[in-house]
C-alpha cells in the first residue's frame, strides 16, 4: 500500500476538522480500486510541483479510510512502466483540476460526447482511446451502467435465472441519469451510484464526480432519452459485428461476473439480441459519427479528437493571464472591506513586509495581524439584539451572533496559517481545506485536494488565504464552494494582503462575496507577485524559502 502525501491536516484544539475528502491524485491503493469511475485527466507530461513540505506541526487524524476521487491521466508519450488507465497496479499520474470557468467566474460550457452501441461493442475502449489522444487537462467519463434501477424481490429472482432484461429501457433510472449529467455540465459535484453486477444491486457507497472540460457519456441506450440526446455535442455509435460482441460478452460474463455458459447464451438469445435490434440499433440514426470495429478504428478516433480540439479552442479555458490585465484603473468595488489603517496596522505591516525580518518575528507579527483581520471579518456577519443581566443585577443590551453555523476554509498552503486564529475566536468552528497549486507549465491554478463539511451549503464560510494577487486561486476556491451549493452571499474571502487587480477580479465574478483584507497594493509583477508586497508568505512563514547556491 502506497502513501500519497498531501500538504494538509493540522489538527487544532477547539476546531472540528471535517472528514469529507476529495483528492485529485492518481495514486491509489487496491482498496480504492472498486470505488471510482471518475477520470479527470492531466495534460502531458504531468506538471512539476512546488517543492514544499507539509506545514509545521501537521499530523494525520486517526480516522477510518475515506473514499477518494480517482483520476485517469493521458499522455502522448507512454512508456511500458507508465499506466494511463485503471489497472490492478493502479499506477497513474498526479494531476490537478484546472479552471472550469472563465475570468468572469462563469462556468465554461464543457464538450459532451455521447457514445452508444450494443453490449460489448467496445464503447469504453473507444472512450479510452479518445481520452488518450485528446491531450486536454480534464475529462470525466460517466457510464450508464451506474444507473440501473434497484430491483424488486421478484426482479431479483428473474435476474438469478437470467430472465430479467437489463438491456430494456425500463431497467435504467433515466431521471437520475439526466439530473446527474446536467449537474456535471454545470461543473457541480455529483454522487454517482455504484452498481454491483454480481449481486444485481446498488452498493451503499457512491462515486464522487465533477464536471470537466470534456464529459464522455457512454452506454447501450445513450441515445434513447430525448432529453439526454439534446445535451450531447457529439454523438458516436460504435458498430461492432454481432459475433464479436457475443464472444466478448461470453468472456466478460463468465470470467468477471461468475455466470455459466448456458445462462449467458440464454440471456443473450432471449433478451440482449432482441433488445439490440428493437432499441439500440435504431438509435444509430442519431449518430454524428459511426465507428466500425470500435477502438481498432484509429482513423475514426483521430477525426473525433480533431473535432473536439477545434471546439475546445473556440471555448477557451485560459484564466490567470487574462485576470492580470483586466480592470486596471477601475474604482474599488463596494464588496471590499478594508481594515482601518491605524498606526498599529501600519506598524505590523512594516514588520512583515521587511525582507530582513527574522522568521520568528515574521510569524509573531503575522499572527497578530491575522487575528485582527479575522475578528474584523466576523464583525461583518449578522448579529441580533440580546439582553443579559450583569453580576451587579443590571441589564445590559448587547449583541449575539445570528449565525449558528460558521465554517472556516483555508486555501492551502498559506491560508492554513489563518486557521488557528479563526479557531481561537470561534468556539468549535468547523474547518475545511482546499489545496490549489500553480501548474508551472501552463501558469494556471489547479485544484488538487478539498475537504469540506458535507452540509457546507448551510454555513457562513470564511475563506482564508494569506495573500491574493490576480485572484485566480481565490476564484477557484469560491467556484468550488458555489459548486457545493454555498450561496454567494454566505462567503467572505479574508486575506492579509491583496492586489487591487485581484479584488476587482473576485468582485466582478462574484459580486455577492464580501472581500476582507488589511491592505491593498496597487500592482503585480510578471510573476504574479503583489507589489510592493510581502514576498512568498508561505515560504517565509514555514521557513521554505529557496537558498542561494554559491
Amino acid at each position: 500500500m502506497r502513501e500519497t502525501t498531501v500538504f494538509v491536516t493540522n489538527i487544532f484544539d477547539g476546531c472540528e476538522v471535517e472528514s469529507s475528502d476529495q483528492v485529485f491524485l492518481q495514486e491509489e491503493t487496491e482498496e480504492d480500486e472498486k470505488d471510482n469511475d471518475y477520470y479527470p485527466t492531466p495534460s502531458s507530461p504531468p506538471p512539476p510541483q512546488s517543492p514544499r513540505p507539509p506545514s509545521t506541526g501537521s499530523q494525520k487524524s486517526p480516522r477510518s479510510k475515506r473514499q477518494r476521487t480517482a483520476s485517469m491521466s493521458q499522455s502522448s508519450k507512454i512508456t511500458s512502466t507508465e499506466s494511463i488507465l485503471r489497472s490492478h497496479t493502479r499506477t497513474i499520474y498526479t494531476a490537478g483540476r484546472p479552471p472550469w470557468y472563465n475570468s468572469a467566474g462563469q462556468q465554461v460550457e464543457p464538450f459532451v460526447i455521447g457514445i452508444c452501441g450494443g453490449s460489448a461493442s467496445g464503447k469504453t475502449t473507444v472512450a479510452t482511446k479518445i481520452i488518450e489522444s485528446l491531450d486536454v487537462p480534464w475529462v470525466t467519463l460517466l457510464s450508464m451502467d451506474s444507473f440501473y434501477k434497484v430491483l424488486s424481490e421478484k426482479q431479483h429472482e428473474l435476474a438469478a435465472k437470467n430472465e430479467y432484461n437489463f438491456d430494456h429501457p425500463d431497467a435504467f433510472d433515466f431521471e437520475l441519469m439526466h439530473a446527474t449529467l446536467q449537474r456535471l455540465k454545470e461543473g457541480r459535484k455529483v454522487e454517482v451510484p455504484i452498481y454491483n453486477f454480481v449481486t444485481h444491486s446498488r452498493e451503499s457507497r457512491t462515486k464522487t464526480m465533477y464536471g470537466a472540460n470534456v464529459i464522455i457519456f457512454e452506454g447501450i441506450l445513450a441515445f434513447y432519452s430525448a432529453e439526454i440526446l439534446k445535451m450531447l455535442d457529439m454523438k458516436i455509435f460504435v458498430d461492432t459485428d454481432a459475433d464479436v460482441r457475443l464472444a466478448r460478452r461470453l468472456k466478460r460474463d463468465i470470467c468477471q461476473r461468475g455466470r455459466d455458459l448456458e445462462g449467458v447464451l440464454k440471456q443473450y438469445c432471449n433478451l440482449v439480441k432482441p433488445a439490440f435490434y428493437h432499441y439500440i440499433a435504431p438509435s444509430m440514426v442519431h449518430a454524428d459519427i459511426i465507428v466500425p470495429r470500435g477502438g481498432e478504428n484509429e482513423v475514426a478516433i483521430e477525426l473525433i479528437v480533431h473535432h473536439v480540439h477545434t471546439q475546445l479552442q473556440l471555448r477557451g479555458f485560459k484564466l490567470r493571464e487574462k485576470l492580470a490585465h483586466s480592470y486596471i484603473g477601475q474604482p474599488l468595488p463596494d464588496s471590499i472591506h478594508l481594515l482601518p489603517s491605524t498606526p498599529q496596522i501600519k506598524g505590523l505591516h512594516t514588520f512583515i513586509r521587511n525582507k530582513d525580518t527574522p522568521r520568528d518575528e515574521f510569524i509573531f507579527y503575522s499572527k497578530r495581524l491575522i487575528r485582527l483581520v479575522i475578528e474584523y471579518a466576523l464583525s461583518l456577519l449578522p448579529f441580533k439584539e440580546q439582553i443579559v443581566e450583569t453580576p451587579q443585577g443590571v441589564l445590559y443590551h448587547g449583541k449575539r451572533s445570528a449565525s449558528n453555523k460558521i465554517c472556516g476554509v483555508s486555501i492551502l498552503r498559506a491560508g492554513e496559517t489563518m486557521e488557528q486564529a479563526v479557531c481561537d475566536v470561534c468556539k468549535d468552528i468547523r474547518i475545511g481545506k482546499i489545496l490549489i497549486q500553480t501548474n508551472l507549465s501552463t501558469g494556471e491554478p489547479e485544484l488538487y485536494y478539498l475537504r469540506l463539511p458535507k452540509d457546507i451549503k448551510d454555513y457562513k464560510v470564511i475563506l482564508m488565504d494569506a495573500t491574493v494577487a490576480t485572484g485566480a486561486a481565490a476564484m477557484m476556491a469560491i467556484r468550488v464552494l458555489l459548486d457545493h451549493d454555498v450561496p454567494e452571499e454566505n462567503i467572505l474571502i479574508v486575506s492579509l494582503l491583496m492586489a487591487e487587480i485581484g479584488v476587482h477580479s473576485i468582485a466582478y465574478a462574484f459580486p455577492g462575496v464580501r472581500i476582507v483584507t488589511t491592505a491593498l497594493d496597487p500592482e503585480i509583477n510578471e510573476k504574479f507577485y503583489v507589489l510592493p508586497g510581502i514576498g512568498n508568505f508561505g515560504d517565509r512563514y514555514f521557513g521554505t524559502e529557496p537558498t542561494e547556491e554559491t
